[in-house]
């Protein structure tokens, strides 16, 4: 019996409906994940973006205000640049100073002077007439052509700055010319090697920086007792031994002699210096206490005297000195309670007292904490912290204290608060993308329902059909 034609429209019409609701509760697949109607794979939503963690080291905490790129008082020196000016004179440069530059390989223009800086010069020069001369030079990134002669520097003995940086020639002897005029010398990864006693004939300089050159010496004495007129002296990673001088200039206020092999106790004499801004003593094999005289620097804003052999306690007179920024004392030997009135020194923002033997409660609060925006004190096995003071999601590299007020053991796991925070907030993430694939599309039941239905009315559609094509 041939069906009527109108029952075979609904029929085809039926089945497409009931196709297109079989596809809605069963989406199409990619590498056997279900894709909902409105998720991209391309497009990931926010909440599945991984969330940023703020590096940490083994018991430091950092704080959102962190900077990585914030120096720390063991990094290399900067170069200073010069802070002559360069004149708008149209006068051109001395022609036996250009001359000398030319001898010397190093390349030039035609007026040093007037010339824009480019990488490997830089020039600045008076405004003398009819010829100017060079007050700094600047030599960087060398080539291996570039050859020091003693004639060629002293025509450049007008110099008051000189600087080398990555320039890996040949030190000689400077003229004395040069020498007596100079104000301001930098020498960093450059000149191969020095000695104590070529450095010494600087005696006029008032700005010495010497960084990752080796310097064949007895000690830094021999170098710096001549410098009547030194205000700032870095000699860092030279492999200097010996021992610290027992005078210094008074007027100095940097001293930087960090990595190093300097051994001995810190003179007194360090702490008079009245003017002492910035004082880095740290990676050498100093030993002794803490100089209970350091109060007395109240123009003190930096002191890094870690990676030593020190012991004994922090002098409590460190809490008379008011400016003070980055007291750095890790991996040393240090011993006792770590005194409450650090968490008074509204300034400070980089404490390291990690890799010590530190014992105790910790004094700190959670306030003075979040305000750091370094703060180390992992591996002192004998300190804790107060759990009703400090939340356990703090993880400091201590152990919290039992009612005794000793460290429980084992030591937790060291990693920060920021951890914890994000993991939580992965997990919150995740939880959120399942409800995402439940909420859409319409649930299994519904469609189960739907299909029920819709076969039920075609069932009676059929029959009513089917009575009237038989009469």
């Amino acid at each position: 019996m041939a069906l009527h034609p109108l029952l075979l429209r609904f029929l085809l019409l039926h089945f497409s409906a009931v196709a297109v609701v079989s596809s809605l509760s069963h989406p199409p697949t990619t590498n056997g994940t279900a894709i909902s109607p409105t998720h991209s794979p391309s497009a990931p939503t926010p909440s599945s973006a991984p969330t940023p963690k703020t590096p940490t080291t083994n018991g430091t905490v950092i704080s959102p205000t962190h900077s990585p790129s914030a120096p720390t008082p063991s990094t290399a020196p900067t170069p200073k640049t010069p802070t002559t000016p360069i004149s708008t004179s149209t006068s051109t440069l001395d022609p036996k100073q250009l001359r000398a530059l030319q001898s010397l390989n190093i390349p030039t223009s035609k007026d040093p002077c007037s010339a824009p800086r480019h990488i490997s010069t830089a020039a600045a020069c008076d405004s003398s007439k009819p010829f100017r001369h060079l007050l700094s030079l600047t030599l960087t990134n060398c080539s291996d052509d570039v050859a020091l002669s003693f004639t060629a520097l002293k025509s450049l003995s007008t110099l008051h700055t000189l600087q080398f940086i990555n320039c890996r020639v040949s030190p000689i002897r400077f003229p004395y010319e040069l020498t007596s005029n100079l104000h301001s010398f930098t020498c960093i990864n450059s000149l191969k090697k020095l000695t104590g006693v070529w450095l010494s004939r600087l005696q006029n300089v008032s700005d010495l920086t010497v960084s990752h050159v080796s310097i064949t010496a007895s000690g830094p004495s021999i170098i710096l007792n001549n410098m009547k007129f030194l205000h700032s002296v870095t000699l860092s990673h030279t492999n200097l031994t010996g021992y610290l001088p027992k005078h210094w200039h008074p007027n100095l206020t940097t001293v930087d002699l960090s990595g190093n092999n300097l051994k001995g106790k810190i003179p007194l004499s360090l702490t008079r210096l009245e003017n002492l801004g910035h004082l880095n003593l740290s990676s050498n094999s100093l030993n002794g206490t803490i100089p209970t005289t350091f109060g007395d620097l109240n123009a003190l804003q930096n002191l890094s005297l870690a990676s030593n052999s020190l012991s004994g306690s922090i002098p409590e007179s460190l809490a008379a000195v008011p400016g003070l920024m980055c007291l750095d004392l890790g991996s040393n030997k240090l011993n006792g309670t770590i005194p409450k009135f650090i968490q008074d020194m509204k300034k400070l923002k980089y404490l390291n007292l990690e890799k010590n033997s530190f014992h105790g409660v910790l004094p700190f609060n959670a306030t003075f904490i979040k305000r750091l925006e370094v703060f180390k004190v992992g591996d002192n096995s004998n300190l804790c912290y107060n759990h009703s003071t400090l939340s356990s999601k703090v993880k400091l590299g201590i152990s919290p204290c039992d009612k005794h007020g000793l460290p429980m053991s084992p030591p937790p796991a060291k990693y920060s608060s920021d951890d914890d925070t994000s993991d939580s907030s992965d997990d919150e993430d995740y939880s959120n993308v399942e409800e995402k694939h439940h909420s859409n599309g319409p649930s299994k039941i519904v469609l189960g329902v739907a299909i029920g239905l819709s076969s039920i009315v075609f069932l009676i559609v059929f029959l009513v059909l089917l009575s009237k094509c038989c009469k």
